[in-house]
């Protein structure tokens, strides 16, 4: 039996029942430049930050990133005009859309920087459909029929590729979002939106809304899935929408976004990658959180899920002593999954082994020898005991000064 052999892990997660996404291929679409920068504790990054955020997406294989909302004003329009030039400039291997409210005030802007840079810009017309929007707004349905029809009717006559976004989808009546999407679609959408606007789904929900619009709209109309994360199901919503028929996922860097925020786009990419559904090179995940993170002032926890700084990192004498026999197998693709659920190497990290209160002397010889120390007895005790009698594992420095003054230079 090799390491790598499939018996040394029963994956439960993929019995033979459970159905791949059913449009096929899997798209992305990157909403942190417009969607996760409405949230209330962001700063808006620079232009340079910005555009290297476009590199990144590219890199990893993100397919669309929305580039902006024009209609906010004269600030967005530049912004949405240079991000564009940098994808024809640089050919970036991305395609890019903006938000707009079904009015052609708002879709005005999104023509001209198409027009003036030759980009390809699909237009995002997105419009309340719920009966709670409707009653607060005072609005009747014919009324969003009209506005529909009208704005992509616009747009489309302008060159534009329509995607129709129904906000508040997942708390909105059948018979409204089948005329709704029936009007849409005649208009000339090419796409159509299911939104989880205030994170009301559950997986479960995610599956019924989004089979119902596969329904009405046919195969031929994609389907996206913007979900939030109030509930804390955002990432098994976008897996349910799109084996429920959802064919581009929508997420923003670290979940960033309205209230609470968005699909994580950095764990949905490791989740779909490790469930067989999209293939990329990933090594370029931990820089395009960190940019955002210094961009925005959002920090990202020490305990978030594979980006954050303990994701790979134990301090725990039993968890240690099986990476470290691992490793003395020699064998690298087994100590990156003896104790972990994702393989650090997948986003060029690799397994950290701490000194702490609760590690045994295998952690110290191990952090000594990996670092070119000989793991003398005398110095191994004294960094053990240093480590129990801690109330935290011990940082880098406090070792180096044991180390130190016993004449081993790190």
């Amino acid at each position: 039996m090799t390491s790598d052999d499939t018996q040394l892990i029963h994956d439960w997660n993929r019995p033979e029942d459970v159905p791949g996404p059913l449009s096929g291929p899997i798209q992305l679409n990157d909403e942190t430049l417009r969607d996760g920068l409405q949230s209330p504790s962001v700063r808006t990054p620079s232009m340079e930050q910005k555009l290297r955020a476009l590199h990144l997406m590219a890199e990893l294989g993100i397919h669309t990133a929305d580039i902006g909302l024009p209609g906010a004003g004269p600030h967005v329009v530049e912004s949405v005009r240079r991000l564009a030039r940098e994808i024809v400039d640089q050919k970036l291997p991305i395609a890019a859309n903006c938000a707009a409210r079904t009015l052609e005030r708002d879709i005005d802007p999104i023509i001209e920087v198409a027009q003036e840079t030759g980009l390809e810009i699909e237009c995002c017309c997105f419009l309340g459909s719920s009966p709670i929007r409707q009653f607060a707004e005072n609005w009747q349905i014919d009324k969003l029929l009209e506005l529909t029809e009208r704005a992509i009717s616009y747009a489309v006559a302008h060159g534009l590729s329509v995607m129709y976004v129904t906000e508040d989808t997942t708390r909105a009546a059948p018979e409204d979002l089948r005329r709704l999407y029936t009007v849409a679609v005649e208009a000339g959408a090419r796409r159509v939106c299911v939104a989880d606007t205030v994170g009301h789904a559950t997986p479960e929900g995610a599956t019924n809304v989004v089979a119902f619009v596969r329904e009405v709209v046919g195969d031929e109309i994609g389907i996206d899935w913007h979900g939030h994360r109030d509930r804390a199901f955002s990432i098994a919503n976008s897996i349910a929408a799109a084996r429920a028929g959802a064919s581009r996922l929508h997420a923003t860097a670290l979940g960033i976004g309205e209230r609470v925020g968005n699909t994580p786009m950095d764990l949905l990419l490791v989740n779909l990658s490790l469930m067989g559904w999209i293939e990329r090179d990933l090594t370029a995940l931990p820089e395009y959180c960190e940019l955002f993170a210094e961009a925005t002032g959002v920090r990202c926890p020490d305990n978030y899920p594979v980006i954050g700084r303990d994701a790979f990192r134990t301090g725990t004498g039993v968890h240690a002593a099986a990476i470290i026999k691992a490793h003395k197998k020699g064998d690298d693709w087994l100590a990156d999954r003896i104790y972990s659920g994702v393989p650090a190497g997948l986003i060029g990290r690799h397994q950290e082994i701490e000194i702490g209160p609760m590690s045994g002397q295998s952690n110290v010889v191990f952090w000594l020898e990996s670092r070119g120390a000989e793991a003398t007895p005398e110095l191994v005790e004294e960094i053990f005991g240093r480590a129990k009698a801690s109330k935290r594992v011990l940082e880098e420095d406090e070792i180096a000064a044991i180390c130190a003054r016993r004449g081993v230079v790190l």
